[in-house]
């Protein structure tokens, strides 16, 4: 009876909002050090391990940036992580309960590290910020923290939580009051922006922009303020200068690809996403029961990404018949002696098996290539210990049947994928 109570508890904290309610008083791995290659790396970059810090996020490429100032005064990128799991939609946090990862420009202080976070480690990222507040928006206990399960929370491997935990630690240690985070729905591309450009959300996507460009010219922390319904950033007459010429060509850059045929799109998610590394690791991986995999959230919303949604010039889903190709491609051959009044349940005899499609992420700012793409030896590469209950995804296909001797032509019926995963 212990046992299955204990089981069920660990269950109900796994499906949780993204809340510290203190169960891991005692631990020591919040002073786990950094790890020797990423002392390695800062050093060959110019870096220690008390300069400040910075954070950037990318919801849409589920990847999160640490950048760190160099010896020479400016911020440089250290290294980028793969988010393990986002929850909600492209756009801002408004209330409690939501499911939304913010986006927006914070400060995580000392105040705000959690050493005894129930899931591993864990910051407060200080949503809602005075921006937030001036629109009314509530909610809170937004984090990164460790544990792949998201309920408004940026959700990463213990190993990495650790790590960016380590790093945050000794800088915050060596006298700086607190990091900067930055929140963007996707990278702020001129293809991304063309892309999602009839989004309700584009007009404050473009002053998010703004604060990205602006870290982009001067790679340096942001000094933000609140005014006007909007963020402003206090910048010198030169930098302000810079910020401009680099608006004004990603504008025309923008003006280019939709004068090119770029069509407006909307991403519909089933619940926020996880990064391309992690859906291959789950979706291609039979039988997994590594401890290390750990409980991941809703694994049925991640499955196979994000819905993209055509739309027409007014912002509106524009539907869109199949081609005449499309239609000829999906015919097969189907016994002539079998009635087309059939049920539908045994026409749909055969399921073809069918190949997860990653959704590629966008490159990170830098022209390294990320270090999680260099590591690839299996799943236990990708995950770190964890506690909890470990979660298997399986892809069952069914054989084809052979065919008859005397075949007519018809329409497929559409393949069906069985994913089991657990909740």
């Amino acid at each position: 009876m212990m046992k299955r109570f204990a089981l069920a508890a660990s269950l109900v904290l796994a499906l949780a909002a993204c809340q510290d309610d203190q169960l891991s008083r005692g631990s020591t791995r919040h002073l786990v050090p950094i790890p020797p290659a990423t002392m390695a790396l800062m050093s060959t970059k110019g870096m220690s391990k008390e300069d400040p810090i910075l954070v950037r996020a990318y919801k849409k490429e589920s990847e999160l940036e640490v950048w760190k100032r160099g010896s020479n005064g400016k911020y440089a990128l250290l290294k980028t992580y793969p988010i393990c799991r986002w929850s909600g939609q492209l756009g801002p946090k408004t209330r409690e309960g939501d499911r939304q990862v913010p986006e927006g420009f914070y400060t995580v202080t000392p105040a705000q590290m959690n050493p005894n976070s129930a899931f591993y480690l864990s910051f407060d990222t200080g949503y809602p910020n005075a921006f937030d507040r001036s629109f009314g928006r509530n909610g809170g206990d937004i984090m990164v923290h460790g544990a792949c399960s998201s309920r408004g929370c940026f959700a990463m491997t213990d190993q990495n939580i650790a790590e960016i935990y380590a790093i945050a630690r000794e800088a915050l240690g060596a006298g700086q009051r607190g990091f900067q985070f930055q929140s963007y729905p996707f990278r702020m591309t001129a293809e991304n922006l063309a892309k999602h450009r009839l989004d309700p959300n584009i007009g404050f996507w473009k002053n998010l922009k703004e604060g990205s460009d602006t870290f982009e010219v001067s790679k340096d922390e942001l000094r933000v303020a609140v005014g006007r319904g909007r963020y402003e950033f206090n910048v010198d007459p030169d930098t302000a200068s810079l910020v401009a010429q680099k608006q004004r060509q990603d504008e025309q850059e923008v003006a280019d690809l939709v004068a090119k045929g770029e069509k407006p799109i909307k991403l519909v998610y089933n619940d926020g996403d996880t990064h391309e590394s992690f859906r291959e690791a789950l979706a291609n991986v039979t039988g997994v029961s590594d401890t290390k995999l750990g409980y991941v959230s809703r694994t049925e919303g991640i499955s196979s990404g994000p819905r993209q949604i055509a739309l027409d010039d007014s912002g509106r889903e524009k539907i869109e018949a199949p081609s005449t190709a499309l239609a000829f491609a999906s015919m097969r051959e189907v016994p002539a002696s079998q009635p087309e009044s059939r049920p539908a349940e045994s026409r749909a005899a055969v399921t073809q098996q069918t190949a997860p499609v990653a959704v590629a992420a966008a490159g990170s700012s830098s022209q390294e290539t990320p270090f999680y793409k260099k590591m690839f030896s299996g799943v236990t590469d990708l995950f770190s210990t964890s506690s909890a209950q470990p979660v298997a995804e399986t892809v069952q296909v069914a054989p084809a049947p052979a065919a008859k001797a005397v075949p007519q032509k018809r329409a497929q019926a559409p393949a069906k994928v069985n994913v089991a995963a657990a909740n």
